[in-house]
């Protein structure tokens, strides 16, 4: 019985260790490094238009917004982002069959292969990157480099309880799979 408790013990103290660092350590902005593209799942306040700014900064060439809404027509993407016609045409792809993190990173993957993207940068939200970055190392062909650019925001506890559980669910499964 006293091995149980002491295994408890070391569980909970994990757990709570983990918790800690997941929100005092959350991922940052990245440095002005350039990439093939940039991908940009569709959920927080402040993606889409980072993503975009990368864009224009010449930061990336393409644009993938992943689990963009079925219902979502590319000149409504462009009216509500202030986005250019020609712009839309040539750089910016929107993919209508994510539902989910791990689905965006399938959907990802799959567009990376069909446009040989070496490297790509990743814009999410900072509580969000961790697990949006190891589903998409999960996917991704060999030979991708990812840079991480988190948009900071500030989230409740509540929320960051439910991405921590999230995150670690996601490893769990990953583990699991691989």
């Amino acid at each position: 019985m006293r091995v149980l408790k002491y295994l408890f013990s070391v569980v909970v103290l994990a757990w709570a260790l983990g918790f800690l660092w997941f929100v005092v350590a959350l991922p940052q902005p990245a440095d002005d490094l350039s990439t093939d593209a940039v991908i940009v799942p569709t959920g927080g306040a402040g993606r889409i238009a980072h993503g975009l700014e990368v864009l224009d900064e010449g930061l990336a060439n393409r644009l993938l917004v992943t689990g963009v809404d079925p219902e979502v027509t590319p000149e409504e993407f462009a009216a509500e982002f202030d986005v250019e016609t020609t712009q839309m045409e040539c750089c910016v792809t929107l993919g209508f069959s994510a539902v989910d993190t791990r689905t965006n990173a399938t959907e990802t993957a799959r567009w990376v292969e069909n446009n040989a993207v070496r490297s790509l940068r990743l814009v999410t939200t900072d509580w969000h990157m961790r697990r949006a970055a190891g589903e998409l190392n999960r996917t991704l062909p060999d030979g991708v480099e990812v840079v991480r650019d988190a948009v900071p925001s500030e989230p409740d506890l509540a929320s960051l309880f439910l991405e921590y559980h999230k995150l670690l669910f996601s490893r769990a499964a990953g583990v699991l799979d691989g």
